[in-house]
């Protein structure tokens, strides 16, 4: 479950600016508990999102801070 609102901006980005599916989202977000890593290296490791979206993550999440 994701509780901070930091994860919740990252999940609507992942939904409305790259397209990804709720299962893919949440098949990324039980690996993030379980393995406690970057939630964007997840989707990448696991194939759920290619090396420029991977970027593009990567971009957004520097602009958050």
């Amino acid at each position: 479950m994701v509780h901070q609102h930091s994860d919740m901006k990252l999940i609507d980005f992942l939904q409305n600016e790259l397209s990804l599916s709720t299962m893919d989202i949440a098949i990324a977000l039980r690996k993030h508990q379980l393995e406690n890593g970057p939630l964007a290296m997840l989707l990448w490791q696991y194939g759920l999102v290619d090396i420029e979206q991977l970027e593009r993550i990567l971009d957004w999440l520097e602009d958050q801070i």
